[in-house]
């Protein structure tokens, strides 16, 4: 009896320890791509142009293999394929962009582009008549050139452009689709795009047009969000949301205050940014202060950070009905060194949030995204803070992927399997032992695709794509088997809950 006592709590657990673990029921399942990034057909069926195929043409040196998106993985074609794919796959779910200038070529409702309505209703049809959900990203990046040369997202007219495309994309999709996404990812491309230049439309100036650009995004999402809640949602009964990204930090010294201070202010200027004002209402106070005061020492006469109206404050405040969080990796972060004998002098982003950063040394890295660290705890710790300061909404995992750099053939993706098993089970403890409210994972990406800046150099597909082929040849790497079986069983073979 005495025997029995002592083994019963081991055996316990070991069991917690080592057992399947499954997701809650009704867990979503599902793999992420973009327009721009798959589709191709650049300049056909009335397309019109825009940012990225300006930057991509105009600027082949700004690639690090002088591509571009004009054919991808051949996507506008191949749409039956991809579908086929992910059913195979068993996909719940599945995470599409439209392209703003397939559907309006000159991006306003004045000009519409029934071969491009035409094409996105027969990928929707598509996707329903095999059981998966879409998830419609309505912008990813790809702004119109003609709205670009208006002044793009430092000209506030454009979140009225917004609201109108967004609505013209509830009107002709809305009965095919439940979730919708407004903007991906904004902070990428405000400061990528607007601040530090490297990305389109090529700006540099990251301490005013970042600011400027996040500004006119919120007031984008949150028109549209208001439209599709008093037009649509009563008949369409859909979920709208945004997406957002940061790297996440760890303190270098996780005793010293200072560096548990740069954790903080890294998720209040990439989080925060723009979930403060989602679900808070206005920028984060730290933010507002920081911004302010630096402003008036660098020698403007009012703050950088743009000052949201009464009325702003209330329209942006609570649109929402799910956050969409898109996670890749985590470093160490600590204070810039003399901060402030260098912050009156230089006017950036990078100045205004005060941190340097580092790898975590320890963590596999990707071999062809060397920013791309294998730090699985990062996920769920991003997730808590999230959930702490914005009263745990719905969540969903929209992108979280590895970078493989395989050759054509080389279908052994082992280190992307570790990757995601890691991170299932790092959300898995959220959910189960933190009270996270997560409701869906979708892997980036479903196949190889043109990767912004690195071109085809970084592969994040779980099917690779053959780009030497004309016919875009796709083929399951040993990752999609392993995804396969853990949609099929919604749960992890291994999964420690600690």
């Amino acid at each position: 009896m005495k025997t029995s006592l002592v083994i019963l709590p081991i055996l316990v657990a070991w069991v917690s320890a080592n057992c399947k673990k499954c997701f809650p029921e009704g867990f979503l399942w599902g793999s992420a791509t973009s327009a721009y990034q798959i589709e191709g057909a650049w300049n056909l069926s009335g397309k019109g142009e825009n940012v990225w195929d300006w930057f991509t043409h105009t600027h082949p040196e700004k690639i690090s293999d002088g591509t571009n998106g004009d054919v991808a993985a051949d996507s506008y074609n191949k749409y039956q394929e991809d579908v086929e794919l992910l059913s195979e796959m068993g996909a719940q779910i599945y995470r599409l962009s439209l392209s703003w200038s397939r559907i309006l070529p000159d991006g306003t409702v004045n000009n519409v582009n029934q071969e491009g309505v035409d094409y996105y209703l027969s990928l929707l049809q598509e996707l329903k008549a095999n059981n998966i959900e879409p998830l419609v990203t309505i912008y990813h990046w790809d702004l119109p050139l003609p709205l670009h040369e208006m002044g793009g997202w430092l000209n506030p007219e454009m979140s009225n452009f917004f609201m109108d495309y967004a609505t013209l994309c509830f009107t002709l999709f809305g009965e095919y689709v439940n979730y919708w996404v407004t903007v991906n990812e904004p902070l990428t491309q405000c400061y990528f795009g607007y601040g530090a230049g490297t990305y389109a439309p090529g700006l540099a100036q990251s301490g005013t047009f970042t600011y400027i650009c996040a500004y006119t995004q919120l007031l984008a999402h949150a028109k549209s969000w208001r439209t599709y809640n008093e037009r649509f949602k009563p008949t369409q009964n859909g979920k709208v949301g945004i997406v957002l990204v940061n790297y996440w930090y760890q303190a270098l010294n996780s005793t010293n205050q200072d560096d548990i201070d740069a954790v903080e202010a890294a998720a209040q200027f990439g989080l925060g940014l723009f979930a403060h004002p989602i679900f808070k209402g206005n920028w984060p106070q730290l933010l507002i202060d920081r911004i302010g005061n630096l402003s008036i020492a660098q020698g403007f006469n009012t703050s950088r950070l743009p000052e949201f109206t009464e009325e702003e404050v209330e329209l942006i405040k609570g649109t929402y009905d799910f956050l969409g969080v898109n996670y890749y990796t985590t470093y160490y972060a600590f204070p810039i060194e003399n901060l402030e004998a260098i912050e009156t002098s230089l006017v950036s982003y990078g100045i205004d949030r005060g941190i340097n950063s580092s790898f975590i040394p320890g963590h596999p890295n990707s071999p062809s995204a060397t920013w791309l660290y294998d730090v699985p705890s990062g996920i769920r710790e991003m997730l808590n803070w999230l959930a702490k300061n914005y009263d745990n909404p719905p969540m969903l995992i929209t992108e979280n992927g590895w970078a493989d750099d395989n050759e054509v053939g080389d279908l052994d993706d082992s280190k992307r399997i570790t990757y995601v098993e890691g991170h299932l089970c790092s959300i898995l403890r959220a959910i189960y032992l933190d009270g996270i409210n997560v409701f869906g994972y979708l892997q980036w990406s479903l196949i190889d695709n043109f990767e912004w800046i690195d071109g085809y150099e970084n592969k994040f597909g779980i099917i690779q794509v053959d780009f030497e082929s004309s016919n875009r040849t796709r083929t399951p790497k040993n990752s999609f088997k392993f995804y396969q079986d853990v949609i099929a069983s919604n749960c992890l073979a291994h999964c420690a809950m600690r």
